[in-house]
């Protein structure tokens, strides 16, 4: 088996384990390393969240920190007004997301192209505002967390970050897991007709309408799941932090970045956004706040300026060169 066929079939499972010994041979641990390790493993799995709705089904939502953030005040209320675990906070504002992404999806998807886009705008500062005045979920204050004993049950640790990099890490092995079976089925071949040409697939037999709603509630659904591990993260939620046109930007230039509609995108993408912003922030600080906005704002443009797809474009463009001069040399060798 040569390396390529090697890497396709063997390459996901092999990156879990390397991903998994990471803690176990001193990489993880306290430093600011660990920190931005997770940071690129949460904004995979949100990017890929995304990526189901709006790479494969061809849907552009800028609306995902509404799921997000639902996700992390389940998360955050169950901690703090309940004063219980997280674990039942998670679960019902996972579900919870799902169901408000069905419900404001289902008039929204009655829009196309940039009007769907733009009705998605709305609904992030529709909920943005509605929570800022929301007092039973902390209002513009949000929700701080006390401090809680450390361990798997209350998902918190104040020792090092091992706990937090494990957590994400099944997280982000669960999105993209999901989203390989998914691109793999019928239900991909089915987003990816929708994408090119909804008519079309409507008069081969697709319920449009029906993938596109199941799509956007599984997008939702694992989109919550991060927003509850951030909040765990950070001990606090409050509106700007979590239900922002920021945050929602995140979900879809990291996927863009590295290659929209693809299985690998969100991981390049992340890989190179989440070490880019935070050590830019880190060292290049006095010159300024927004300095990693600027230098990933550049990228961005020079990107979709040469390259629209992505990271992910680039190696396909780097691959079918490689393969045109294979196959020149083998006709120039079989000619002489």
């Amino acid at each position: 088996m040569n390396p390529t066929g090697f890497f396709r079939r063997f390459g996901w499972p092999v990156l879990l384990v390397i991903l998994a010994a990471l803690p176990i041979v001193g990489i993880v641990g306290e430093g600011f390393l660990s920190h931005v390790l997770i940071l690129v493993l949460l904004n995979a799995a949100m990017a890929q969240a995304w990526n189901i709705i709006g790479g494969y089904g061809g849907q552009v939502s800028f609306g995902h920190s509404v799921f997000f953030g639902i996700g992390a005040y389940g998360a955050a209320y169950a901690v703090c007004v309940s004063e219980t675990t997280p674990w039942p906070g998670v679960l019902i504002g996972a579900l919870l997301a799902a169901l408000v992404a069905i419900l404001v999806s289902y008039p929204c998807f009655k829009l196309k192209g940039h009007y769907f886009a733009i009705a998605t705008f709305a609904i992030v500062e529709i909920f943005n505002r509605l929570f800022m005045i929301w007092d039973w979920v902390g209002g513009a204050v949000g929700l701080d967390y006390t401090i809680l004993e450390d361990g798997w049950k209350n998902f918190t640790w104040s020792v090092d970050k091992r706990g937090y990099y494990y957590g994400i890490l099944i997280i982000f092995a669960l999105v993209f897991s999901l989203v390989r079976w998914i691109s793999r089925s019928r239900a991909g071949y089915y987003l990816r007709a929708i994408r090119e040409g909804q008519e079309t697939a409507e008069s081969l037999g697709v319920n449009s309408t029906g993938m596109k709603l199941a799509a956007m509630a599984l997008s939702a659904f694992l989109a919550a799941l991060c927003g509850a591990f951030y909040a765990q993260y950070n001990f606090r939620v409050d509106p700007p932090m979590v239900m922002s046109l920021d945050m929602s930007m995140k979900f879809v230039l990291v996927t863009i970045l590295g290659g929209i509609g693809t299985f690998r995108g969100p991981l390049l993408g992340a890989i190179v956004l989440v070490p880019l912003q935070e050590y830019s922030r880190a060292y290049l600080s006095r010159l300024g706040s927004g300095v990693d906005l600027i230098i990933f704002g550049l990228i961005i443009v020079l990107m979709m300026e040469f390259q629209p797809g992505g990271i992910m474009g680039i190696i396909q463009h780097y691959s079918d060169s490689k393969k045109r001069t294979s196959r020149r040399r083998g006709v120039t060798e079989a000619s002489s």
